[in-house]
């Protein structure tokens, strides 16, 4: 019998540029979630009693590796080294091997080379495990070293292996190391322990092939709960489930209302975050639906974005609304969005110069996330609602 944790995609020290604007306690626990999410999963080996945890790569952020990541991390480890608990990593692109970093970590730890290595882990059980991977040398890795991994001549031992990659058939713009289920399929693995892409996803059920998705949502394209997967079993079946381990959740939320004077927003925004509280802290992608012929004024919706974020800092779980996106949906009049062909919004190029200008500037560009972490449909659709707010007022 067998029973890891498998979490990927840790990217401590990831930048929070666009949310300078929050309250200074709240900031704080923005930049530290990460932090308190794998402070979570640390906890849960430790609850569960696994054998080994295994970190299928990027646990840094690319030059935003710190001594304080670094710290934190070792100090994890140790809590997992008193138990006699192992930890398997490979590193990814995002955190590429390099000479220059001599971490040392606990005797414990044991991080993969950039070949394709084996090591041999031993259950609790007195049971055999084979765990199968290597680490990124450099950040553009688009080496397919499938081959490298042996294959698996005896299935009565569980063979793992970790990989740090892009499934075929994703639609991820960094296809660093892309592999085909087929490749996998052939090692005769019982698992494997995939990283790179964020969003959880079993590709397999025989043999069991997941990405558990990154341990903290950064922005609203990582929605959702966050966390790790819990595998237990042995050569014949394994069972794996997800647990929850986020600090914060970005999520979206659609509310409707007739009575758009600022008393009546008001209150339906604070009976919206009444309700959603008890879930945890989270930032909210709010479509505010408006039904009839009159249209929020500016000012009243400047107000009420400033009047829902009051107190929030003295909240144990903060809610915020972040982005809004109202939208009248009884005003007979044709879509502005209607007026420009549907792939001339779909164009790369055309979004690329809008925001050129802005991320080139020196001073506002350090205060911005890339521009490819952003909802493109969602921008236009919040710069139709802007134009109509100005046309209507202009009337």
């Amino acid at each position: 019998m067998v029973k890891f944790l498998h979490c990927a995609d840790l990217h401590l020290d990831s930048p929070f540029a666009s949310k300078r604007y929050l309250n200074p306690t709240i900031l704080k626990d923005v930049e530290n979630s990460a932090y308190e999410s794998f402070k979570n999963i640390i906890d849960l080996a430790l609850r569960e009693e696994v054998d080994f945890v295994i970190i299928s790569g990027d646990l840094f952020d690319q030059h935003n590796r710190t001594l304080k990541a670094e710290v934190f991390l070792k100090s994890q480890f140790e809590r997992l080294q008193k138990e006699q608990i192992f930890v398997y990593i490979v590193h990814g692109n995002h955190d590429p091997l390099s000479d220059e970093i001599k971490t040392k970590w606990p005797e414990n730890v044991t991080v993969f080379s950039n070949q394709v290595e084996t090591y041999q882990a031993i259950t609790k059980t007195g049971e055999t495990v084979h765990l199968h991977g290597f680490s990124y040398e450099k950040r553009e890795s688009y080496e397919n070293k499938i081959d490298a991994y042996p294959t698996n001549e005896n299935r009565n031992v569980v063979h793992i292996g970790v990989l740090h990659g892009t499934y075929s058939k994703s639609e991820a713009s960094d296809r660093y190391t892309e592999f085909r289920l087929e490749d996998l399929n052939a090692k005769l693995y019982h698992y494997w322990a995939l990283g790179h892409i964020h969003l959880r996803q079993q590709l397999s059920d025989l043999p069991e092939i997941h990405y558990p998705g990154n341990i903290q949502g950064r922005h609203f394209k990582e929605q959702g709960e966050k966390g790790c997967l819990i595998v237990e079993g042995d050569h014949v079946a394994l069972k794996t489930r997800f647990v929850p381990t986020q600090f914060i959740r970005f999520e979206s939320a659609t509310l409707e209302t007739e009575d758009i004077s600022q008393q009546a927003l008001f209150e339906l925004i604070q009976d919206f975050k009444a309700r959603v509280r008890h879930q945890g802290r989270a930032f909210y992608r709010l479509q505010l639906n408006i039904r009839g012929d009159e249209m929020i004024s500016p000012q009243v919706l400047e107000q009420l974005k400033v009047l829902s974020t009051e107190y929030e800092e003295n909240e144990r779980h903060f809610v915020l609304i972040d982005e809004w996106d109202i939208r009248y949906i009884d005003i007979r009049q044709k879509s502005i969005i209607q007026e420009f062909p549907a792939e001339l919004l779909e164009q790369d190029d055309v979004y690329e110069r809008a925001v050129k200008d802005l991320y080139m500037n020196p001073k506002a560009s350090k205060y911005l996330e890339s521009y490819q972490q952003h909802d493109r449909k969602a921008l236009v659709a919040r710069a139709e609602a802007i134009i109509e707010a100005e046309l209507k007022g202009g009337n």
